[in-house]
């Protein structure tokens, strides 16, 4: 993605996948963010994050069975 903000969040126990996520909408003045990230749960509070701040989400499982989270205004 171009110009896009890229969190690998992979292997990271929650909170920190949502406090990077926060960290990167917070920097990306509102241009889409893509958040990896290797478990449900991970994705689920990513995404509810994300939505209460405003933010579109949209996620997809990838062949190696982690997430990838696309965040847009």
């Amino acid at each position: 993605m171009n110009d896009s903000h890229v969190v690998d969040a992979r292997g990271l126990s929650c909170p920190q996948p949502v406090l990077e996520t926060k960290n990167a909408l917070a920097a990306a003045a509102g241009g889409p963010v893509e958040i990896l990230v290797d478990t449900v749960t991970s994705r689920e509070n990513v995404c509810r994050f994300a939505r209460s701040q405003g933010w579109h989400c949209r996620h997809e499982e990838r062949d190696d069975g982690s997430f990838r989270i696309v965040l847009t205004r």
